[in-house]
């Protein structure tokens, strides 16, 4: 026999998942109305379990200082910059955002979730070298990447970076770039930080243990009616809303299906799973302070681009490399097997079989990601640090990732590697797909939403000039204005105790 149902509750708004996204447009939201009501629906026992927990997610401060997939070489030879730069500028939205927390006793200590490390970039070969020298020239044109230094010389290389330098061939070209103004955010802890804050707000609940199992539009009262389950009673309730947020991870694509909104339909997702090798020798650990990311292989998804990369977790320094791709079935790390088959409908089919005939490549990578030996993952791992041993590193599994697959004229069917919001014509529903850069550029992504969702609260004067106090470059080109970006550099090093 069914639990009965508990009694219907009627929120303004209702967010799915307990993620970086959540928390971003919840905190948004209370800001410009303190007067809203939310509540927040998340299916495991705690906030930031999924991509935004720090084992989880592979990027950690995405800026594209170092990121090299972000800078694609052209035909000609040129570098594409316009996708770093964007990036970057988002970035600085995040951390203009994140000052103002801290400043105003939102978020209590910013250490806890941002600190600053190097980002660096690193290749062999000379093909290699060639391109990373023709990025920094590129990435030199914007006055967002000045400060960044370029090196083909191994030994000022190995003084930035000494295990990496360390038992390489002395005859093989390296080259380098450096840029000390990066980060590394721990996104588990300020999603966690933000969500303790937001829950002291009245008007806001937050229900975890709590699954959605379908939405549908309300025909009596409009909005959307949302059908939840209690997972440690089992009981349901059903919760009407204005507005619907699906920021669910690997969850998203499956309800924005339930929702059936036009705009939604052919829609697809390629779930990628990762792992980590994890460093578990204190003193190898203490000898590497950078992010240090390289080429891709061939074929190889973006959120696999290799890093040896140091991190603050849990107040703790760890060394991390990979990721190493795989390929599951499911769309959340907690997930089901059966995530992906039942993704599929009639109207996602065609582009999903067209995306895959396109990306065979892909394909062939990822079956050869899943069939590695310790072994295949140590030689991969002495590519970035010669002098690796396998009794200091043990596997840690990541993050689940799913690639957005859309409806394309030309090609039937693409796959993309970015993030996407998706949301009805008339407001009262937006759901965001994909993965990378994403939690780096959360802030950007969730202004984006509200100027689509809501444009009568964004355009009215007052909230004008609250997003301006929030984020004080808000309407202005960061990319365009060197003194502007100084100024926001400099105000959101001294509040988030970084360095400039």
């Amino acid at each position: 026999m069914a639990a009965p149902k508990q009694p219907a509750s009627t929120p303004d708004v209702v967010l799915i998942g307990a993620g970086i996204m959540s928390a971003t447009l919840g905190v948004l939201l209370k800001e410009l109305q303190p007067s809203i009501t939310i509540e927040i629906y998340e299916r495991l026992d705690r906030a930031a379990a999924e991509s935004s927990d720090a084992w989880n997610n592979a990027g950690t401060g995405h800026s594209a200082f170092c990121e090299l997939n972000y800078t694609p070489e052209r035909e000609d030879g040129t570098v594409e910059t316009n996708k770093a730069v964007k990036i970057a500028e988002s970035f600085e939205v995040s951390k203009q955002f994140w000052a103002y927390l801290v400043e105003q006793g939102f978020l209590e200590d910013a250490p806890d979730f941002i600190r600053s490390i190097p980002h660096m970039s690193f290749v062999w070969g000379k093909e290699n070298v060639d391109y990373l020298r023709r990025r920094f020239e590129a990435l030199q044109q914007c006055h967002l990447f000045h400060g960044m230094a370029y090196s083909e010389d191994p030994q000022t290389i190995a003084n930035w970076i000494p295990l990496v330098m360390e038992g390489r061939d002395p005859a093989e070209p390296v080259a380098a770039t450096r840029m000390d103004m990066g980060t590394d955010v721990n996104f588990g802890a300020l999603t966690r930080n933000m969500f303790k804050r937001l829950m002291q707000l009245d008007g806001v609940t937050m229900h975890f243990n709590h699954d959605v199992r379908e939405l549908w539009r309300s025909k009596t009262m409009g909005g959307w009616k949302v059908r939840v389950e209690n997972l440690e009673t089992g009981r349901e309730r059903d919760v009407q809303a204005k507005f619907v947020f699906i920021g669910a991870g690997g969850g998203s694509l499956r309800l924005l299906e339930k929702s059936d909104i036009p705009e939604g339909r052919g829609y697809g997702g390629f779930p990628v799973s990762g792992q980590w090798l994890k460093c578990t020798n204190r003193e190898i650990i203490e000898q590497h302070d950078a992010k240090v990311y390289g080429k891709a292989s061939v074929g190889a998804p973006p959120m696999s681009v290799p890093h040896l990369d140091t991190r603050m977790i849990d107040g703790k320094r760890e060394l991390l490399f990979g990721p190493y791709a795989g390929f599951s079935t499911k769309f959340l790390k907690n997930g089901s097997y059966l995530d992906l088959p039942k993704s599929i409908q009639m109207a996602n089919l065609a582009p999903m079989l067209m995306a895959g005939l396109h990306n065979i490549p892909l394909t062939r990578y990822l079956i050869q990601q899943v069939m590695q030996s310790p072994e295949d993952r140590l030689f991969a791992l002495r590519e970035y640090f010669p002098n690796a041993q396998m009794q200091d590193w043990e596997l840690e599994v990541a993050g689940q990732r799913v690639q957005v697959i859309k409806k394309d004229e030309e090609e039937g069917g693409v796959l993309e590697f970015g993030t996407e919001i998706v949301s009805a014509a008339d407001g009262t529903i937006a759901a965001l797909l994909g993965a990378s850069p994403g939690a780096s550029t959360a802030v950007s992504i969730m202004l984006d939403l509200l100027n689509r969702c809501f444009p009568d609260r964004i355009i009215r004067e007052d909230n004008q000039q609250k997003i301006k106090e929030m984020i004080p470059s808000y309407g202005r080109s960061l990319a365009k204005d060197p003194e502007l970006t100084r100024q926001i550099r400099e105000r959101t090093s001294e509040v988030l105790g970084l360095e400039e």
